[in-house]
């Protein structure tokens, strides 16, 4: 194992450079994790790890292939995406992802940029047993380390696809999928009052919402009933409400 004592060794600068940069993490192929569990996580559920920095030293063996570093603690530290990491920081390559088929519980997100809301939106997808999480218009990079982080490790289990909106469109009509969009407008229906399976349904971000571009496109459009007078729920929120009634009415 390669031991590492300086922060201009190339290793180094090629996980801050994946922590930093979206170009870089396209480029490379990978993304950066940080943390012992992410990272058991990451072998137990076939994500496939190409290097890890370890603080110090291996914790536990690993599968051959897999590149190793050591490095101080105060080095490792400043290789992570996180502040005070304990290590180990590692490498995950970008997969080709497949979704399941038939798709029949989709949740999407557009324009949604805050990285926490992004990860927490796959974290329960993953828990509610949704079929996939479409990204599309512009939301968080999927694999920054802080959406990453957000997600708990369901990063590695649950199938997330971005694409563009023309993509998402042709991906619902080749699955029958109606879409729906949650808005606070007058023509939306209590989301009780309507089938949300087989279907999508698109969340948008905390300000504006969806887009009218992508309303224009939604089969019908839904609102979660709450109490006169109450503040929109953020993104996050909202979504887990819809995936519960999803899984709700399935079972």
């Amino acid at each position: 194992m390669e031991q590492i004592r300086s922060r201009k060794n190339q290793y180094i600068l090629h996980l801050r450079a994946l922590a930093k940069s979206a170009d870089a993490r396209r480029e490379a192929g990978e993304y950066v994790c940080d943390g012992e569990k992410l990272l058991r996580e990451a072998l137990q559920f076939g994500a496939e790890v190409t290097s890890v920095l370890w603080r110090e030293a291996a914790a536990f063996s690993l599968p051959d292939g897999i590149a190793q570093y050591a490095a101080d603690a105060e080095l490792v530290e400043y290789a992570s995406p996180l502040m005070h990491s304990p290590g180990p920081v590692f490498t995950v390559r970008i997969p080709a992802m497949r979704l399941p088929e038939p798709l029949r519980r989709v949740i999407v997100l557009e324009g949604v940029q805050d990285p926490g809301n992004v990860g927490t939106v796959i974290r329960t997808a993953n828990a509610l047993g949704m079929d996939a999480v479409v990204l599309t218009g512009a939301c968080a990079d999927l694999y920054g380390p802080k959406t990453v982080r957000a997600t708990m490790g369901a990063l590695f289990r649950q199938p997330v696809l971005t694409c563009a909106p023309d993509e998402l469109m042709q991906l619902l009509r080749a699955n029958d999928l109606r879409l729906y969009g949650a808005a606070l407008t007058d023509a939306a229906q209590d989301l009780r009052r309507v089938p949300l399976t087989p279907a999508a349904v698109a969340i948008g971000s905390e300000g504006r919402g969806l887009s009218a571009e992508l309303l224009a496109q939604c089969d019908g459009q839904i609102i979660i009933p709450m109490q006169p007078g109450a503040e929109s729920l953020n993104a996050a929120v909202a979504a887990a409400v819809v995936m519960w009634e999803i899984a709700r009415t399935e079972t």
